[in-house]
């Protein structure tokens, strides 16, 4: 049925060569989708239809425009930055002679149970062993000791240890004097001084070659009938009655 149903250029509907002039009651919709029946007809006739891939696979959906090349970092530069750093550090070294380069720091254990064996630098000495090592706070920071107030101390051999490494630190200390024509106690010798060097690197550092000793003790009959929890809830409860026995006290002797 070819040139069945078509427009001319003028828009109007014109009839098959050789036909005008009869009825076509099909021209009316000829521009509606033929019907099923014809798409059937066609698939069978060896015509190419689109069919549904097999399985349940994934959508292609690659990305390959992520351009890649603007983002890699390449290691260039690092030789410049190491004698970059290294020049700082000796630039500052420079700048702070003959002080030391680092801070003492004390030696402190490392947290939770696991690791409390273990024994590292801390941030700063408590003002508990400052006072222990006789020096003062304000002082121990003008001579390159840290200090941190919030720190307490916990055991009486980790605060002895302390103030021995201060001590030890008191005593390898060279201090220069303010003027030197009018030097104070404690500053060091004309001698010492000239003869003084910068101290580079960490000072006294942690020894983790030594071994915790271990101490073994007899378990005697004290130590197996001794109840630990209850000795700390009658304590607990004397610490929270104090107060109570004491205002009581007060008001019987002026009874």
């Amino acid at each position: 049925l070819e040139g069945a149903a078509c427009f001319g250029a003028s828009g109007g509907r014109r009839s098959p060569s050789g036909l005008e002039g009869s009825s076509w009651p099909f021209l009316t919709n000829c521009l509606t989708p033929p019907p099923l029946a014809s798409t059937l007809s066609l698939s069978r006739l060896g015509a190419t239809t689109l069919a549904m891939v097999k399985h349940n696979n994934v959508i292609p959906n690659q990305h390959f425009h992520k351009h890649w090349q603007e983002r890699v970092r390449v290691p260039f530069g690092k030789a410049a930055q190491k004698k970059a750093r290294r020049m700082k550090r000796a630039a500052k070294a420079a700048a702070m002679a003959p002080r030391p380069t680092q801070l003492l720091r004390p030696e402190v254990h490392c947290q939770t149970q696991r690791y409390s064996s273990k024994v590292r630098l801390g941030r700063g000495f408590t003002l508990a062993e400052l006072k222990a090592a006789g020096i003062a706070p304000k002082m121990a920071r003008t001579i390159g000791i840290c200090v941190d107030k919030r720190r307490t101390n916990k055991s009486e051999e980790a605060l002895q240890a302390n103030v021995e490494r201060l001590k030890t630190y008191k005593s390898k200390l060279v201090l220069f004097p303010r003027r030197t024509s009018k030097a104070k106690a404690g500053d060091a010798s004309p001698e010492e001084v000239a003869a003084a060097t910068q101290y580079s690197g960490v000072i006294l550092p942690v020894d983790q070659s030594k071994d915790a000793e271990v101490e073994f003790a007899e378990v005697t009959e004290e130590m197996k009938t001794f109840g630990a929890r209850s000795s700390i809830r009658v304590a607990r409860n004397e610490h929270k009655l104090v107060g109570r026995r004491i205002s009581i006290a007060k008001a019987k002797a002026a009874n």
